[in-house]
C-alpha cells in the first residue's frame, strides 16, 4: 500500500535541462523545466534523476534534495557533490537535455517557527535553503564546511532577509574558525526549534544535544538508496516505531522517533 501511495503522489518523467553551473572543482547546479514536481515539492523532499544513458550503462538514478522550486516557472534546482560515477554523468550532461526524474519523494520538515535554528554541514545544507525560503520569519542558519571551497551555495539564494548567516570553516578560510557543531552549541540554548541535515556524526549531536535541552528537532538522514519509494528497503534506519524507510517514512526525522548513535 505504501508503496503505491508513494508512486501515486510522485511523476515519473522525462524532464528538461535548462541551466548547468560548476560551482568550484566538487559541486555541481542543475535546474530543470519540470513544472509537476516543482508545483508538488516541499522543503525537505528529495527526488531521484537518472544520469544520461543510465539505462545502457546500468545506473542507477542518484537521490537529490530538493534546493529550489519555482511553483510559477516550473523549475526546480538541485545541488550536488561531484563524486562517483553518477554524479560525474550528471555533471557533463548539457542545457537542452532531457533527464529521467522521479519525484517529489519522502516526508519534508514542519513548519519552523521563528527564531528556529537551522544547522547545515556541507552539501547538507541544500534541503534547509529550500525550508527557509518557504517561510518569512527570521531564521538563524549555520553553514559549515571544512574551508572556504566548499561553499557551494550560490549568494543569491543564500542572501534572503529572513536568514541570519552565520558561516563556520574548520581551517578559518571564510567566516568563524571551528565547526558547525561548535556554533550550534552556542546557539542553541536561544532557539525555538533546530533543523539539521549533514554528516552524522554531526546529526548525532544535534540530536543528542536538543535531547538534553528539550528543543524541538528534526533531522534529514543521508542513506544510499537504490529505488527511493520504498520497495527495496536498503535505506531502513531504527527507530522508536522498528525499522522505518529513509526514502518514504523520511528522510525528515524528530530526534524523538530516530536512534542516532544509540539513543533517541
Amino acid at each position: 500500500m505504501r508503496l503505491l501511495e508513494a508512486l501515486n503522489r510522485a511523476s515519473l518523467g522525462q524532464y528538461i535541462l535548462l541551466e548547468k553551473e560548476i560551482i568550484g572543482s566538487q559541486y555541481c547546479r542543475l535546474v530543470f523545466l519540470a513544472p509537476s514536481v516543482a508545483g508538488e515539492a516541499q522543503p525537505g523532499q528529495f527526488v531521484m534523476i537518472y544520469p544520461p544513458n543510465a539505462g545502457i550503462q546500468k545506473i542507477l538514478p542518484r537521490p537529490f534534495s530538493v534546493f529550489a522550486a519555482d511553483r510559477e516557472a516550473g523549475r526546480l534546482t538541485v545541488i550536488f557533490r561531484i563524486i562517483g560515477i553518477g554524479t560525474v554523468l550528471l555533471s557533463q550532461a548539457e542545457p537542452g537535455t532531457k533527464l529521467g526524474m522521479l519525484g517529489p519523494l519522502g516526508k519534508g520538515f514542519p513548519v519552523p517557527p521563528a527564531g528556529s535554528l537551522l544547522v547545515a554541514g556541507g552539501i547538507g545544507m541544500a534541503p534547509l535553503i529550500f525550508l527557509a525560503s518557504s517561510v518569512k520569519v527570521e531564521l538563524n542558519f549555520i553553514y559549515g564546511v571544512a574551508n572556504s571551497e566548499q561553499f557551494s551555495c550560490p549568494l543569491d539564494y543564500i542572501n534572503q532577509p529572513n536568514l541570519v548567516l552565520h558561516e563556520v570553516t574548520e581551517d578559518g578560510s571564510r567566516g568563524e574558525r571551528g565547526s558547525a557543531v561548535d556554533l550550534f552549541r552556542r546557539l542553541l540554548p536561544r532557539a525555538e526549534a533546530v533543523f539539521a541535515c549533514g554528516p552524522r556524526t554531526m546529526l548525532e549531536i544535534v540530536a543528542s544535544d536538543c535531547l538534553d535541552s528539550g528543543v524541538a528537532a528534526w533531522v534529514s538522514l543521508e542513506e544510499r538508496m537504490a529505488c527511493g519509494i520504498g520497495a527495496c528497503r536498503g535505506c531502513a534506519v531504527m527507530t522508536k516505531n522498528g525499522y522505518q524507510r529513509v526514502c518514504s517514512d523520511g528522510p525528515v526525522f524528530s530526534v524523538e522517533e530516530v536512534f542516532l548513535h544509540g539513543r533517541t
